[in-house]
């Protein structure tokens, strides 16, 4: 019996989401899309730790040339940042938003999972083009998140 990540699943099919689950492991991807992109999300079920997390993954990888500049701008953006939060690969480049919920001694919800589903895609989703302006179009961290915050 997986709990967690048969909510999970109840909640992407009653919301009507197009999603694969990735065999012999407790997670389903999904892609995912906002007015700003179209990107890959997954959600994965930690029953044993009684913890459920959803990615949202950056559509473009991080050239190593930006990523310290990406990075600041992630830090500023997660400063005072409630619900979640960014994370940077500085290996490969790969940029993702994470929101995530222990649920021990309690059980996880359709609706927990709505709100962390929906604040994650809405934060990256708004977030989005700084990282993109960082990248292509060569603003400073500062710059971005004047844009994006302003």
């Amino acid at each position: 019996m997986s709990p967690i990540l048969d909510t999970v699943i109840e909640f992407f099919t009653e919301d009507d989401w197009k999603f694969s689950r990735l065999e012999g492991k407790p997670v389903i991807t999904l892609p995912c899309s906002g007015r700003n992109g179209n990107w890959h999300c997954f959600a994965e079920a930690r029953e044993e730790q009684e913890q459920f997390i959803f990615y949202s993954v950056c559509p473009v990888k991080v050239p190593e040339s930006k990523r310290s500049a990406v990075a600041e701008y992630i830090t500023r953006a997660n400063y005072g940042m409630v619900i979640g939060n960014f994370e940077l690969d500085f290996n490969d480049g790969e940029v993702r938003y994470k929101t995530s919920i222990d649920v021990e001694g309690d059980a996880l919800s359709p609706a927990l999972v709505k709100n962390m589903v929906y604040i994650n895609l809405s934060t990256l989703d708004r977030y989005l083009p700084g990282i993109m302006g960082i990248i292509y179009a060569g603003l400073t961290p500062l710059q971005a998140i004047s844009q994006v915050e302003g």
